[in-house]
């Protein structure tokens, strides 16, 4: 047990990367019970309107989706650690403006809508520059643990800020829920300042000189030209787009179809936490590039158990599914992202993680406000089992155009179990 611990948790051995974990944790804590505080907040003020969360939901990415890919090219110009101090002042200035609005009474539905565009300006910049920042604070060797422990903090926090969000709303209303938000974006201002320059590891990237003339539209033909990278990327477009609005859709899903309050919210969202952290560390221990075949096969779990949340009947067996549907989204999201991190050269990592953001998060503006607008008429569990079956349809498309490229051939063993693998062709590449 103990060994098994220490390899599951070696990229906290480097000083650098436990800054920027504990940073993290405490800030996406409080990114968490804001989120939670938000969307309690635009439902009291547009009379239960799933169509404004989808509105909300589209404005905290549309920025993402116009913005990400040229950070990606600073990201590849500039120091990532400097960039990183900008990005998370800018969202403690945010957080701290919308706090005020909110605990003096003045907030009104068009403040939450300019706060969630602010707000998407600051992921945009953010998001791409801490992806590629991973590889600099532990090295190629670390990195996919690195990038594990990543997603289970980024999934711890969903665990701890919705139960102590769906507490301190019940108890102190929503105010105070976006005044902690402000206060725990501190953290990491403070842990990039403590960081030491002098441990990062830079020794593969290019000159200052060369990093100078780096282009969007290189880093654009360059994943063109990978078709590794591409599948990847295409298969987590659709399945971003569609299925990973859990945001907007169980919100609805507990006001509307079940008739509960916050507190079955913020259990829909914790247990859909406690999955996906279950996922994270599923993938800790991998040390070397997850093949195609894994991420397909964790995209058809995904699609499964996100179909089978949206044709459950009672909002206790919602909870059940909603364990094994976080499991394989971030089982799938982490095996994916390790599948491009993991085959780019450290020359473009910033732009090939913008294009990876662009796809995981940009997608949102244009799938948010149709899911709202379905949730909205034709009811939320109809959101959500028809983006889990639009997903299930793209991984089977995957499936067929990997095998068919790789001349693999997929079978099935009935004993002890059943079990589907896949037999390689001697020049399939994986």
């Amino acid at each position: 047990m103990r060994a098994k611990l220490t390899t599951t948790f070696q990229s906290l051995h480097v000083r650098n990367y436990r800054l920027f974990t504990i940073g993290q944790l405490i800030k996406l804590i409080g990114v968490w019970m804001m989120f939670i505080a938000q969307d309690w907040l635009v439902l009291g003020l547009s009379h239960n309107s799933a169509t404004a969360l989808g509105v909300v939901t589209a404005l905290q990415f549309t920025p993402v989706l116009l913005l990400t890919l040229f950070s990606g090219r600073l990201a590849d110009r500039y120091d990532k650690r400097v960039l990183l101090f900008i990005a998370n002042a800018y969202w403690t200035v945010l957080a701290t403006a919308m706090s005020l609005l909110v605990l003096t009474g003045l907030v009104q539905l068009w403040h939450v809508f300019v706060f969630a565009a602010l707000l998407g300006v600051g992921n945009a910049v953010e998001t791409p520059v801490r992806q590629a920042f991973v590889s600099e604070l532990v090295g190629m060797s670390l990195l996919p643990n690195a990038l594990s422990l990543n997603a289970a903090t980024f999934n711890s926090a969903r665990i701890i800020g919705p139960a102590i969000a769906g507490v301190a709303i019940a108890l102190l209303g929503v105010g105070p829920v976006f005044m902690i938000t402000a206060v725990s974006s501190i953290a990491p201002v403070i842990c990039v300042i403590r960081m030491r320059a002098a441990e990062l590891h830079r020794d593969g990237l290019p000159s200052r000189e060369d990093r100078g003339s780096a282009r969007v539209i290189d880093g654009l033909r360059y994943v063109a030209r990978r078709s590794d990278l591409m599948l990847p990327m295409a298969l987590m477009s659709v399945v971003a787009m569609t299925l990973f609005n859990f945001q907007l859709t169980l919100a609805a899903l507990a006001k509307t179809v079940f008739h509960t309050g916050a507190a079955t919210f913020g259990l829909f969202t914790t247990m859909l936490a406690v999955g996906a952290l279950g996922g994270a560390f599923a993938g800790s221990g991998r040390r070397s590039r997850p093949s195609v075949w894994v991420v397909i096969g964790a995209s058809f779990g995904c699609a499964v158990f996100g179909t089978l949340v949206g044709f459950a009947s009672s909002y206790w067996l919602v909870a059940v599914l909603l364990l094994p549907t976080g499991f394989f989204m971030v089982f799938f999201a982490q095996a994916a992202n390790q599948r491009v991190q993991l085959g780019v050269d450290a020359a473009f990592r910033g732009r090939v993680m913008a294009l990876w953001v662009l796809i995981f998060l940009g997608t949102n503006p244009v799938g948010a406000p149709v899911i709202g607008w379905v949730a909205e008429h034709f009811g939320a569990s109809t959101s959500i089992w028809g983006g889990g079956l639009i997903s299930l349809a793209a991984a089977t498309a995957a499936l067929i155009w990997q095998l068919r490229r790789s001349g693999a051939r997929l079978r099935i063993r009935m004993l002890p179990l059943p079990r589907f693998y896949v037999v390689p062709s001697p020049s399939a590449e994986l």
